[in-house]
């Protein structure tokens, strides 16, 4: 069945402040969604439009800063629009895959336990589940390179820890309710904390410093301690 055009109009902008507009790519988080606030990105970084200096991408909707003393709120609303209804959306994902390993359960996973015992399962299927998942990046938010992972299996999906641990350490893979992601610096947090990488997700001296961005692919890979332990070394 063909996805009908989405329809640009005006009500799907909002001001954001005296600088911001929020534009409404959806209301549910899913990758037709996720694919057109990428086709969205992808017109901004394209289209130029005079004043508009930045644009954050979330679960479904794109934010774009601008400079009020270059064009007016209703100026940049009159041109997105415009831009917005003569938009081709992608029709597929070009995007790169990252590779994760992670060394789970034990003391780098405390909650593995938890989290096998919630669903009835033994450790090593949580691990068979998570590593065979092809999870998207819908957004980087949180903390500095924090991705928001979709595609976790209903198999595993658990509830946040009722009180959240007042340290995770910078590596830690998590699961919070239906989605995964990967603590790129320590950071009080409240997902299960299933297993940890030596991959550092966040290197503010690279460019760009997030190793993932909106948009990636991502697979974990199991590894055992002496590999993590190895591979920690190799990141430093």
């Amino acid at each position: 069945m063909t996805e009908m055009p989405y329809s640009w109009t005006e009500d799907l902008l909002s001001p954001l402040g005296e600088t911001g507009v929020i534009i409404r790519c959806g209301d549910a988080i899913s990758e037709a969604v996720h694919r057109r606030v990428m086709s969205v990105c992808a017109l901004l970084e394209k289209s130029l439009i005079p004043g508009v200096f930045e644009w954050l991408p979330s679960f479904a909707s794109v934010t774009l800063f601008y400079d009020p003393l270059i064009i007016p709120y209703h100026e940049v609303c009159r041109v997105l629009l415009h831009h917005l209804n003569t938009m081709e959306e992608a029709a597929e994902d070009c995007t790169r895959t990252v590779i994760i390993p992670v060394c789970y359960g034990g003391e780098l996973g405390p909650d593995l336990e938890y989290v096998a015992t919630e669903h009835g399962l033994p450790p090593d299927e949580v691990i068979a589940i998570h590593t065979s998942g092809d999870y998207l990046v819908h957004m980087i938010g949180f903390a500095p390179g924090f991705p928001y992972l979709g595609g976790l299996s209903e198999k595993i999906a658990t509830p946040r820890r009722p009180t959240p641990r007042l340290r995770v350490e910078a590596g830690t893979v998590g699961i919070g309710g239906k989605q995964t992601g990967v603590y790129p610096v320590s950071t009080p947090g409240g997902w299960q904390c299933i297993g940890r990488t030596p991959l550092a997700l966040f290197r503010p001296t690279e460019d760009p410093p997030s190793l993932l961005a909106a948009g990636d692919r991502v697979r974990f890979v199991s590894i055992s301690l002496q590999e993590y332990l190895e591979q920690k070394e190799g990141e430093r």
